[in-house]
């Protein structure tokens, strides 16, 4: 049915068939990238948590598969914001600290979710893109109809199978796309929040050090 198939058909179904390779492809690179980064963010939030100050955290994270990734830019990002505002007062930290921290939270997110925007695309797309085809099948058989001056059922089905095809492979395109961005989708927003907890807890271990380092000070004074 391809090979008799128009040549505006054949585009088509090329296409399709195309977009259905890009899906798995991007489906495949995202799921692992995604998987083994929200493995190592979780990894990273578990000693977040256990840590009493920023440097423990940041020694305890420097070790092993968590010393790269998304938490490590958090808390160098915080070790040097308190740099630059160690000559500033403590009380406007906190904010230009939460600034800095949702810049890399935002960074990282747009860098996971790259690939699952053309998925949305192709799964809403790809059923029109094979109507247009089953369409454009439809029409040229009718005018072999015409031309044949005939109506009989061996003349007219094979074209309108053709067309058919079309479609057929825009719902096997689109389907499984919408399924895999879906799936994706999930996967970021569980990441986005991996990485917000994280940064919470950063924030959480930079107010604990800026409490002894008050408290050490008001000591000192006395």
């Amino acid at each position: 049915m391809f090979v008799q198939a128009d040549i505006v058909v054949k585009a088509v179904m090329i296409g399709l068939a195309f977009a259905s390779l890009v899906t798995w492809t991007i489906w495949l690179a995202r799921g692992v990238d995604l998987a083994a980064t929200r493995r190592r963010t979780q990894s990273c939030v578990r000693k977040l948590a256990r840590a009493d100050s920023l440097e423990a955290a940041r020694a305890e994270i420097a070790e092993g598969w968590t010393a790269r990734g998304p938490v490590a830019d958090l808390m160098e990002a915080a070790e040097r914001e308190c740099r630059r505002s160690n000559d500033l007062s403590a009380e406007g930290i906190k904010e230009r600290l939460a600034i800095a921290l949702s810049r890399i939270e935002a960074k990282a997110g747009r860098e996971i979710a790259r690939g699952t925007g053309l998925l949305a695309t192709i799964g809403a797309t790809a059923p029109f893109v094979g109507l247009f085809g089953t369409v454009w099948g439809i029409m040229n058989s009718f005018i072999g109809i015409s031309e044949a001056h005939t109506t009989n059922l061996a003349v007219v089905a094979p074209g309108i199978a053709e067309a058919l095809l079309a479609t057929a492979m825009g719902l096997i395109a689109a389907i499984p796309t919408v399924v895999i961005y879906n799936h994706l989708a999930r996967m970021v927003s569980a990441y986005r929040a991996l990485l917000g907890d994280a940064s919470a807890q950063v924030m959480l271990l930079i107010s604990r050090d800026q409490g002894r380092r008050s408290l050490r000070v008001a000591r000192a004074a006395e």
